[in-house]
């Protein structure tokens, strides 16, 4: 059996003064509550800093359409680059 490694490329970011605003946007708009602040934070995060996607299996919170559509209405609203959201089973999906 060959198994193969992956080699995942990734950066840090801070929690600036714009990730937090992101975030909360995110509470205040009713996408997502303060219980979720850390996944606010993460999106925030990716959303300021221009990721291209982001990546999870966080279904509840993170990957599901009302937070999809959320994140792409404060994208366009606030002039940040649209970000892709999708889970781990695209990125498989498309090594087969």
């Amino acid at each position: 059996m060959c198994l193969k490694k992956w080699q995942i490329q990734y950066e840090s970011y801070d929690i600036t003064k714009d990730v937090l605003d992101v975030a909360h946007q995110l509470i205040a708009m009713g996408v997502l509550t303060n219980k979720s602040f850390d996944d606010c934070q993460h999106i925030g995060a990716a959303v300021v800093n221009n990721c291209d996607c982001i990546i999870s299996w966080n279904f509840k919170h993170i990957v599901n359409i009302k937070t999809i559509r959320g994140v792409r209405a404060i994208t366009n609203l606030e002039g940040y680059k649209p970000i892709e959201i999708w889970s781990p089973s695209v990125l498989l999906e498309s090594e087969g």
